[in-house]
């Protein structure tokens, strides 16, 4: 459905050409029927406006600068919404963190590529919804392929954690919810409280209260499995490619830009900052032609990006770099593409 409706929008017309209202109005239906939107009468009207401003802005980028830039945008469940709603749906904040516990890697053989979706180490792309849980979803992500790996990739090693449970239950240790969280507070949930599944403790999109019934189901990871977690130095690319050798990292980003928004496919290397406000979770790098990326696994479901994934730009060198906590404070390195080398970590099994 959503190649239909994107084709309906963009190849009826050249690209950046003005649409017509009657084509733009198919294209608005169709949009509606995809993403399961309902809207009021004066709702209606707003946002048919919105997705119309948007759909131009998507062509433009197409026609004129996706070549240059790497990536193209399309249309997405974000394509009715303006930028400031859009920015206000990111709840991570990354002035929260403390950087605690550093561990140095082996970084002298690091592979040229790691790709963790094909080894059996993560999870179908999840989808948060309109909560802030993005904190969960990077958190269970990384440790659903920490305790695959530990159980060797075999067959049942892979199982799915459940976001609610750390929605609802892991406030007291520094966590807010659906009104945002950080993934090393939820590894210290992990640590103490254990997790059930998905299917055991099912998301509801929604800060509950904590359910004892079902955290009790003991499906799950036990409490007292994840050991720990470790924060891998911070703006240094080599330490990042030996921990995402290791297995998937969870990150935070900035995400808050125009590209981000409608990304569909492509090496990203949009215009975007550090002012950190998403978790996502890093399952591999590689280089496509003359670009190196990281391999990121969103939380917004699949008719987000490239099926629930981004690639984005990874413009560091492997080796060579300064290490350990001369790097605290971000003093010295680089911080990655939308700030991906900021605050990256990963649970201890």
């Amino acid at each position: 459905m959503r190649a239909t409706l994107a084709l309906l929008c963009l190849a009826t017309v050249a690209f950046g050409a003005p649409i017509a209202d009657n084509q733009m109005t198919k294209a608005f239906t169709q949009f509606k029927a995809d993403f399961n939107k309902v809207y009021s009468e004066l709702q209606e009207h707003i946002r048919f406006d919105m997705f119309t401003k948007n759909v131009q802005k998507i062509n433009n980028f197409n026609e004129n600068e996706a070549a240059t830039a790497g990536y193209t945008m399309g249309i997405n469940q974000f394509t009715d919404w303006t930028a400031e709603e859009f920015s206000a749906y990111l709840t991570y904040d990354g002035s929260k963190k403390a950087f605690t516990n550093v561990v140095l890697l082996d970084q002298t053989n690091l592979s040229t590529s790691v790709d963790w979706t094909t080894k059996g180490a993560v999870t179908p792309v999840k989808n948060q919804g309109q909560c802030g849980s993005c904190w969960a979803y990077s958190t269970t992500g990384s440790t659903e392929g920490a305790l695959a790996i530990a159980a060797g990739l075999g067959a049942n090693s892979l199982v799915s954690l459940s976001e609610q449970e750390l929605v609802d239950c892991a406030g007291s240790y520094g966590n807010q919810g659906c009104n945002g969280g950080l993934m090393d507070d939820g590894f210290k949930y992990l640590e103490a409280k254990g997790d059930e599944t998905e299917g055991d403790y099912p998301y509801t999109g929604k800060t509950g209260t904590c359910s004892s019934s079902k955290q009790s189901a003991a499906s799950g990871v036990k409490a007292g499995k994840i050991k720990s977690y470790s924060d891998v130095s911070p703006k240094n690319c080599a330490q990042m490619m030996a921990a995402v050798q290791k297995g998937p990292v969870s990150v935070a980003i900035e995400a808050d830009q125009t590209g981000f928004q409608h990304y569909e496919s492509g090496v990203f290397s949009g215009t975007c900052g550090t002012s950190l406000d998403h978790g996502v979770l890093v399952v591999g790098y590689g280089t496509d032609g003359s670009s190196d990326y990281w391999k990121v696994k969103n939380s917004w479901g699949t008719t987000w990006g490239d099926a629930g994934y981004i690639r984005m730009a990874k413009s560091c060198a492997a080796t060579g770099e300064p290490t350990g906590r001369q790097l605290l404070g971000g003093k010295t390195g680089a911080a990655g593409e939308c700030g991906i080398l900021s605050q990256p970590s990963y649970p201890v099994v």
